[in-house]
């Protein structure tokens, strides 16, 4: 009898090593992942970033461009102040950690977003103020699978069970070789396609090879789109610390 349990024992050990192997494999490939988006997202922020910004939204109804100053200090701060048109100057938007408030010069009012507002618009935009914020760390609250192809890493991020977002799926496509970005296509429950980013026009700022062109598509308001096109970015700069990051500061006027 022990005999012949030998073979049932060996196909057992055999498939448990088989099934180990495609666990481990599944492990390497979900870090490997992990490695690239992090450096994909690191590309625009270092540990500090100075940034000059022109954001173009356009309608059917109409087109307008806002000039913008930006700062950030890792993951956790963002500060965004209009420059221009006139009537929207000095509107400011301060994220600290998942908390997000912006600021009116017209009333001399900050306002903090509260959850219910995230998915709101961005100053009219197609960004949501969800993007600025961004409390979701992809890399842990998302299962990652990576294909690649000749010229591209193409990672699909499917939110883990316990996550809390309104994407059903992120596929992201990086250049395999300049290591940039490509697009971005955000899906629902359903599988059909919400939004697409886009990215173009690399350019050299801080030593870095950079997508200075940032398109944002809604697929379900045609004739609709975001272009954000960076003019200016410092990685790095001494002139962004802890200080720069504060509600005193926000209702700072210029």
């Amino acid at each position: 009898m022990i005999i012949g349990s030998r073979p049932l024992l060996c196909a057992s050990l055999a498939l448990f090593a088989y099934l180990g192997g495609i666990a481990e494999a599944q492990e390497s490939n979900a870090e490997r992942a992990k490695q690239i988006i992090e450096e994909v997202d690191n590309l625009y922020r270092g540990d500090a970033s100075d940034a000059r910004m022109k954001m173009t939204v356009e309608t059917p109804q109409y087109q307008r461009t806002l000039t913008m100053d930006s700062a950030t200090l890792g993951r956790e701060r963002m500060l965004i102040r209009i420059l221009g048109p006139k009537k929207d100057r000095g509107i400011s938007t301060l994220k600290q950690e998942s908390e997000m408030w912006n600021y009116f010069p017209k009333i001399n009012k900050v306002i903090k977003v509260p959850p219910s507002m995230m998915m709101g618009s961005w100053m009219g935009s197609d960004f949501n103020n969800d993007d600025l914020v961004r409390d979701t760390d992809l890399t842990e609250e998302y299962v990652l699978k990576l294909t690649e192809t000749s010229d591209t890493f193409e990672i699909s991020l499917t939110p883990k069970q316990k996550t809390v977002t309104v994407w059903g799926r992120i596929d992201y496509v990086i250049d395999k070789h300049a290591r940039v970005p490509i697009s971005q296509t955000y899906f629902d429950d359903d599988g059909e396609k919400i939004r697409v980013m886009s990215f173009s026009e690399n350019r050299e700022f801080s030593g870095r090879t950079i997508p200075s062109v940032m398109e944002m598509v809604p697929l379900r308001k045609p004739g609709h789109r975001t272009v954000v096109t960076f003019e200016r970015l410092q990685l790095n700069p001494d002139s962004v610390s802890a200080d720069l990051f504060t509600l005193r500061n926000l209702k700072k006027r210029f």
